[in-house]
């Protein structure tokens, strides 16, 4: 068979397959911190399907369980890493005029 008429074939590569993130024992639920955790950034936004590597079934639940996590206080809507050290601010004084008689 000619070169040029060969169907196209994809070289076989071998490649590693990743572990699913979510075990069949895990479940998703807002009390499961552990869990929750993994799909929060350092920010505390809640990362992509595409990189938790998720079904769109499991991200939903996911995001569903931080959601109500964060309503009831268990999880910061924001997560500052970088806390800012307060100074002690100098009070502000009014102006006071001195009056010469």
């Amino acid at each position: 068979m000619d070169k040029s008429k060969r169907p196209f074939r994809k070289s076989k590569r071998s490649f590693r397959r990743r572990l699913p993130p979510i075990g069949s024992g895990d479940r998703i639920d807002y009390r499961n911190m552990s869990l929750i955790s993994r799909f929060i950034s350092e920010q505390g936004k809640i990362l992509s399907r595409r990189v938790n590597r998720l079904t769109l079934k499991q991200q939903r639940l996911i995001t569903t369980a931080i959601k109500q996590a964060r309503i009831l206080s268990s999880l910061p809507f924001l997560n500052n890493e970088k806390q800012l050290e307060r100074t002690e601010s100098i009070p502000r004084t009014t102006s006071t005029r001195i009056r010469n008689k």
